[in-house]
């Protein structure tokens, strides 16, 4: 690395810095509502494909166990989507809050 060159580092997530200035917060209620329904799509979508493996268990006995393991794997992304929709209801709830007494 050439001097006066800075690292820059790639990273899977971008999160926002607080000292990024105001954020509109009509953007950030939509923002949020926008993710609770995708958690809500998220948690609809796996578990219907857990119930999906539970009757492959059933009906190929031969793969059953391969089937179960999905099921339960499919589960818990169910329950983690669910309480992704929920943490996301309760941001978009506390900004319309701060909309509400003008934060």
């Amino acid at each position: 690395m050439a001097e006066g060159e800075e690292k820059h580092h790639h990273h899977l997530f971008h999160h926002k810095k607080e000292d990024e200035g105001p954020v509109d917060p009509e953007q950030e209620l939509k923002h949020h509502k926008h993710l609770e329904r995708l958690g809500e799509a998220s948690t609809v979508a796996a578990g219907v494909f857990a119930l999906h493996e539970k009757h492959k268990a059933k009906k190929d006995p031969e793969n059953a166990h391969k089937h179960k393991i999905e099921e339960e794997v499919a589960a818990a992304v169910a329950v983690g989507a669910g309480g992704f929709a929920f943490h996301e209801h309760h941001e978009k709830k506390e900004t319309k809050h701060h909309i509400k007494e003008g934060y």
